[in-house]
């Protein structure tokens, strides 16, 4: 298959009657919308003669539809007397996203009281699966511990925690409670955590003693020690046993233990009263402070609302992952990314069932995906580009023998995607039948500018079109639209929506700096966009990451898709470096397929096709053959550790490196 013949063709059109089924497909007959051109323009703009349009009318209208329940109700959908900034959405309502996840569903009169919301299995095989009404009494617990220990309304709790079920149940008990939740990525290391302590000040800390991966053991407790003594604040520690390695455990070697700080899990939680009243909060009470990766410059503190998470995380698994009460709902994720709460909230809204799993991908073989996919029965699946690149390196024969026809609908998000891994995903694993809902937005509105509805014919690689309620457009330099002249742009919303940033923990400044001083009244999201003739709407990489030659500016993502379309490419990777010429020159790394060998005739020709595509300008100064690359434990290529390595600079922290061996390749390419 040649996939610059495909690039610009349909190769997904759902099934008329799959179409018919779906919840999009309900909401457009409600309201006697025809086409998803009328859907996009009656959620996100006001259509004159229509008074069922608009952002307000769509986010006014959505509490009822998806059943979302506030305890008081909201006084008018916003107040943006303050601009679009600082939209105040839902004032004078008051609201509880643990209420509506997890209380209402573990009600004696519930018939989702004994539903299975959570099945979680670990590396080693063990699997557990917990009802809602377990669910329930144990976030009760976790809501009477951090009272006890002086936890109140605004305070910060910290979540650097193995992937086990807990997790759900402290995410749920800070929200029962007013506390801000504040996830940690389970692979960071010392300074990344230490960082993020630092910066939120939670005076509880959980975590836990480690979590199995590749076959072996990561202790968490020693690195949130160390993180503890570097950042201060945390007066509490509570620790999940999952290795046998806390003082109540019987493993050989136990986790160090601070007797005036630290307390078992058991000890904290397990014996408080499984009973507690949830707290009724304002619409705006801060629910999350979630922290962008930290790949570039310091993390940036994201502050989310009761009321914003919860619309927009309903909103877009009912929607865009068309949500079923027979669903099992597995996206590849961590608590401590935007995507484990987007998945909690967005399923356990409907009293749903999420899949979760502790380990790597491809432990013990590369198949785990496959075989959880049909031991479990899922039935949608969400992945990063990279994974899936990963994966497909592996070859067709690990898919083979695995039933995956339990599945309805793929996921992926993160950067974008190649046509050839695309295609693979939509043929290997989705068998032709369940569409790729690729969506991208960010941990700033906690779900997406762009998504796919299930209803639409797709082209490899789309994003589909804005989500709903999602008033967005691709921009020049001076702000004019080029949406419709098919020019690429800066994406940019041209409103705000409830679940987005209140502003930044550390300030207005810097938020208002980040998102809204480059266009006026706009939100600047940092993301090259297109969209293309037929309608498909297309992201080409970060905006901040472009890499400006001679004047002239490309995303990493494009030099990467060109090199990637060739059959003997797996993976690619693209930097920039000092060039005493052109100012910045393009350094090109790839990972080939098994089985073709890098030979300098297959070099030049890969240089060739990057400058055929983009002109000289962007041709490779050098391309260089490796085993692997760097990347974190979410598939993410840490493009910064391979610049770092190129120019022998130090890197920085690189303790959410899932794979520091491949620094030393790196250090020696063919």
């Amino acid at each position: 298959m040649d996939e610059y013949e495909v690039i610009d063709e349909v190769v997904h059109e759902p099934d008329p009657a799959f179409v018919e089924s779906t919840n999009v497909a309900a909401f457009m007959r409600e309201y006697d919308i025809d086409d998803y051109e009328e859907l996009i323009e009656r959620t996100t703009s006001s259509v004159e003669g229509v008074p069922e349009s608009g952002v307000d009318w769509f986010w006014d209208e959505l509490i009822d539809y998806l059943g979302i329940d506030f305890y008081t109700d909201y006084d008018t959908v916003r107040d943006d007397a303050e601009g679009p900034q600082f939209s105040d959405w839902y004032p004078g309502g008051e609201i509880n996203i643990a209420h509506n996840v997890v209380d209402r569903h573990a009600a004696v009169d519930s018939p989702n009281r004994n539903r299975v919301a959570l099945i979680w299995e670990g590396e080693p095989g063990d699997v557990r699966e917990i009802t809602y009404h377990e669910l329930y009494r144990q976030s009760n617990r976790v809501a009477n511990y951090l009272e006890s220990v002086g936890v109140e309304t605004g305070d910060t709790v910290g979540l650097y925690m193995p992937m086990v079920p807990e997790v759900t149940s402290i995410l749920y008990g800070c929200l029962k409670v007013g506390a801000l939740a504040v996830p940690i990525f389970s692979g960071f290391g010392t300074e990344a955590t230490a960082t993020r302590i630092d910066d939120a000040e939670p005076s509880v800390l959980f975590t836990g003693d480690g979590f199995h991966r590749r076959g072996g053991e990561v202790r968490l407790k020693s690195t949130a020690d160390e993180a503890i003594a570097a950042a201060g604040h945390v007066e509490h520690t509570v620790v999940y046993d999952r290795l046998g390695a806390t003082p109540a455990g019987d493993a050989d070697e136990p986790v160090p233990w601070d007797d005036d700080r630290d307390v078992t899990w058991e000890a904290a939680v397990g014996s408080r009263s499984s009973a507690y009243e949830t707290k009724a909060l304002p619409s705006a009470q801060e629910s999350m402070l979630l922290y962008s990766s930290g790949t570039t410059g310091t993390p940036k503190g994201i502050v989310h609302t009761h009321a914003g998470v919860q619309t927009q995380c309903a909103k877009e698994i009912h929607f865009g992952f068309d949500q079923k009460p027979h669903d099992r709902f597995f996206w590849v994720s961590d608590v401590g990314w935007m995507m484990g709460p987007w998945t909690l909230i967005g399923n356990h809204t409907f009293g749903g069932t999420v899949f979760m799993y502790e380990g790597a991908p491809d432990h013990p073989e590369p198949d785990r995906f496959w075989e959880l996919i049909d031991r479990h029965k899922l039935s949608v699946f969400g992945i990063s580009p990279t994974a899936i690149r990963a994966l497909r390196k592996h070859g067709d024969d690990w898919v083979e023998g695995h039933d995956l026809s339990s599945l309805r609908l793929l996921g992926s998000t993160g950067e974008p995607w190649d046509p050839e891994s695309w295609m693979w995903f939509y043929e290997e694993i989705g068998g032709e039948r369940c569409p790729i809902i690729n969506i991208s937005g960010g941990t700033e509105i906690c779900g997406c500018f762009l998504m796919p509805m299930p209803t639409q014919p797709l082209k490899p690689c789309t994003l589909g079109g804005p989500g709903l309620g999602m008033a967005i457009d691709i921009v020049d330099i001076d702000g004019r639209s080029v949406r419709e002249s098919h020019d690429r742009g800066f994406l940019v919303a041209l409103d705000s929506c409830p679940s987005m940033t209140k502003s930044l923990w550390e300030g207005d400044e810097r938020y208002l700096r980040e998102y809204w001083s480059t266009f006026e009244d706009r939100w600047d999201h940092g993301d090259f966009a297109q969209k293309d003739e037929d309608g498909f709407w297309y992201l080409h990489g970060r905006a901040d990451d472009a890499l400006n030659v001679a004047g002239r500016k490309v995303g990493p993502a494009e030099i990467e898709g060109v090199l990637i379309d060739h059959d003997a490419v797996n993976q690619a990777a693209a930097v920039g470096v000092p060039d005493d010429t052109t100012g910045t020159a393009v350094v090109a790394y790839v990972v080939l397929e098994d089985g073709v060998e890098p030979t300098d005739g297959l070099r030049e020709e890969l240089r060739g096709l990057v400058g055929d595509e983009h002109g000289k300008p962007f041709r490779p100064r050098e391309l260089l053959f490796v085993e692997a690359f760097p990347k974190t434990q979410s598939g993410k290529i840490i493009r910064r550790a391979i610049e770092s390595v190129y120019k022998g600079e130090d890197p920085g922290d690189l303790s959410s490196m899932e794979n520091p061996e491949a620094l030393d390749g790196l250090k020696d390419p063919s």
